[in-house]
């Protein structure tokens, strides 16, 4: 089964990283993609730009409203997603606990829907 491990922080969660730590998480975030590449869950992830460059598309009776930002104000945003296959609901989650960025905002894992 597919599932999305949905990235998220508080912006500017990572300011306070010095240059080596943050290259270090960027270390260990590929590394941990190539180790599930190579275990068979990896199927795709990304890093997103920050929620100031993001737009917002709403399309209601007939009319598009399109807005600067993220859709909802919270404190944490979505910063990335890591796409896998897992056997299961608890084993999707064992492997969303090794994703990097988890020490430094939280995971959110969803099921693919399958329309199949």
């Amino acid at each position: 089964m597919k599932y999305v491990c949905l990235v998220y922080a508080v912006p500017g969660a990572l300011s306070g990283l010095s240059a080596e730590e943050k290259a270090a998480l960027d270390r260990d975030s590929l590394a941990y993609d190539r180790e599930l590449e190579a275990r068979g869950h990896f199927l795709a992830a990304s890093a997103l730009q920050g929620v100031d460059t993001a737009s917002t598309i709403r399309v209601r009776g007939g009319g598009v409203l399109v807005s600067d930002g993220p859709f909802a104000e919270t404190k944490e945003v979505l910063c990335g997603f890591i796409f896998i296959e897992a056997a299961d609901m608890q084993e999707a989650k064992r492997i969303a606990t090794g994703i990097p960025m988890a020490r430094h905002g939280s995971i959110e894992v969803r099921p693919e829907l399958d329309f199949g």
